[in-house]
């Protein structure tokens, strides 16, 4: 009894474990998300904020 007791304990902290592992994870990507579409965003707008001729290129 006490044997089936214990690997239910067990099987109960695994998964507590995983599920809290996968709850971080998955906070983590929407945090990189919406950090990568900002990041977009910004790129976008610093692309046409500039002038045609100042595209890093030299002339001559």
């Amino acid at each position: 009894m006490m044997t089936i007791v214990l690997l239910c304990a067990i099987s109960a902290a695994l998964a507590g474990g995983v599920l809290v592992a996968y709850g971080l994870c998955f906070g983590m990507f929407q945090l990189f998300r919406i950090h990568s579409m900002q990041a977009a965003q910004q790129r976008a707008r610093r692309m046409t904020a500039q002038p045609v001729g100042s595209a890093g290129l030299v002339a001559g």
